[in-house]
């Protein structure tokens, strides 16, 4: 991530902050990750901190398989979110805040401009930072880019999908149209993130388990009657010396 002081003092502790480690003022309270940043503040905080920040500018931080997200709807609010490529997990859109590790394979089709990641569509970008890095090599001036935002809360309690089960597959396997004028994200296709390969092994074992089984229990009445059989007959003393 370039550093550069045309950037907003929120966005540049918003790409660099660490989430969900434990609050150490609330350490001892229950679900004491800090994953809501404080744009006034700028600074991550724990939902036991919302006390102190209730009428300040609030930004909710999920996580997907380890890496930071936000919702799309939320960042328009903030930055021109245009040619990112957003996901959509839990009914929402999120985009993610920085680049991720990248395996050794490099793709032939369309890439992120700024750290060559696969991407789908014609996005330009794999996350916010990528973009930002980009346009600050690129454009002379930023403040175009971003956008007053002077109320920002969070989701309605009950509607916190903060926290994604790393278990569900990270890349794209679909995709899905959005119009040109949806809070200006560019007339771009938007991917899904979804379990589809891990539902499939979860079926095969139970299948595979449900055969064992059957096989289990049919082997246990021959094995009865074996025993059974053998209790009939008539009991053989060892001989007397």
């Amino acid at each position: 991530m370039l550093v550069s002081s045309h950037l907003p003092r929120w966005l540049e502790v918003l790409l660099t902050e660490k989430f969900f480690n434990a609050c150490v003022i609330h350490e001892d309270e229950k679900k004491n990750e800090k994953n809501i940043y404080c744009l006034d503040c700028c600074i991550s905080i724990c939902p036991h901190c919302l006390s102190f920040h209730n009428s300040h500018r609030l930004l909710q931080i999920r996580r997907y398989v380890y890496h930071d997200v936000i919702r799309l709807d939320d960042a328009a609010n903030l930055v021109d979110c245009a040619y990112i490529q957003p996901y959509i997990t839990n009914n929402a859109k999120v985009i993610f805040l920085n680049q991720r590790p990248q395996t050794r394979h490099r793709s032939s089709g369309n890439i992120c401009s700024t750290c060559d990641r696969s991407l789908q569509g014609s996005y330009l970008f794999c996350s916010l930072s990528c973009k930002i890095d980009s346009l600050i090599r690129t454009e002379d001036g930023l403040s175009k880019f971003f956008f007053e935002c002077k109320f920002l809360t969070l989701p309605e309690a009950g509607f916190d999908d903060s926290l994604i089960t790393p278990d569900s597959v990270l890349e794209p396997i679909g995709s899905a149209r959005t119009s040109s004028g949806s809070g200006g994200y560019g007339d771009v296709e938007c991917t899904t993130l979804a379990c589809t390969a891990t539902t499939k092994i979860a079926r095969k074992k139970r299948s595979s388990l449900t055969v064992a089984c059957c096989s289990i229990s049919s082997s246990v009445p021959v094995i009865s009657a074996n025993l059974m059989s053998r209790r009939k007959k008539t009991p053989q003393r060892a001989p007397l010396y």
